[in-house]
């Protein structure tokens, strides 16, 4: 299927969390001299305007980043999140946000190397737009990202940071997902993989974390984060998870500091709560 668009959804609270978390993955990454890869199975259209019609649909960025954009005290990672965020943007007022892989991109140095993968053809058309002029750090398929990350791994550097984040508008991609990963372990087993999921009233996304824990990685980490109750008929997602395998040691402490402010900025009702759990040897 083809008709999800992250532009329709694009600095959601789930925006929020993902790219959080993204930034410290990368970051960690810089502290070795050798370099890495940054793949990302489903990366959309790369960057996104928020006054563009679709952005506006529901407008969801309000109650994201919007509401972060308009605090005034924050712990240190959401501020240089929101730095980062309006660095895209050469005005005070916010009017772009960048996608995973431009997030991505401000953390590669010049021996890293990105590989994209998106499917749909719209965005992959925008994909290759925004990054035209780095042909040589960045090459981007129009491809399924799961069946394309398992022709790419190990990467050469033997360093990666891998985000699965499809938009799981089939069941079956919950399986997929577990499959994809258990296969990388096998294929790369140092990697760094970062899958997101979306908490929603369906066994397969309650049971996501659980299956992905039975992959039996070493060292993992998982953070939840529910901004309002789920709705009375099951419909519409009331927050989203990342399930991180191999994650740097010091993101348990990063977590523990941000998520209850991000509980506190982001609640749309009383029910918003966040979990963590954790093993890293």
């Amino acid at each position: 299927m083809l008709s999800y668009r992250h532009a329709f959804h694009v600095g959601n609270h789930a925006d929020v969390l993902k790219h959080l978390v993204l930034i410290q993955l990368l970051d960690h990454q810089l502290k070795k001299d050798k370099p890495y890869w940054y793949v990302d199975t489903h990366a959309g259209a790369g960057r996104y305007a928020l006054d563009s019609t679709e952005a506006n649909r529901n407008a969801e960025y309000v109650d994201g980043i919007g509401r972060l954009l308009a605090a005034a005290e924050m712990p240190a990672a959401i501020r240089e999140y929101v730095e980062l965020i309006r660095s895209y943007n050469r005005r005070e007022a916010v009017r772009f946000y960048p996608g995973s892989p431009a997030i991505a991109l401000s953390r590669m140095r010049a021996d890293d190397r990105m590989r994209l993968f998106e499917l749909h053809p719209t965005d992959a058309r925008f994909l290759r737009r925004a990054f035209a002029t780095e042909t040589n750090r960045v090459k981007i398929e129009q491809a399924e990202g799961f069946g394309a990350l398992r022709s790419i791994l190990p990467p050469p550097s033997r360093r990666a940071v891998v985000l699965i984040d499809p938009p799981y508008e089939i069941r079956d991609d919950y399986r997929v997902v577990v499959e994809t990963v258990k296969d990388a372990l096998q294929r790369f087993s140092g990697g760094t993989y970062a899958v997101w999921y979306p908490r929603i009233q369906k066994t397969e996304a309650k049971q996501l974390p659980e299956r992905l824990g039975k992959l039996g990685a070493a060292s993992w980490l998982h953070v939840w984060f529910d901004v309002r109750k789920p709705a009375p008929g099951g419909l519409g997602m009331h927050g989203s998870g990342l399930y991180v395998i191999n994650p740097p040691w010091t993101l348990p402490s990063i977590l523990k500091d941000v998520m209850p402010t991000l509980v506190q900025l982001l609640a749309q009702d009383d029910s918003a709560r966040f979990g963590l759990d954790h093993h890293i040897p």
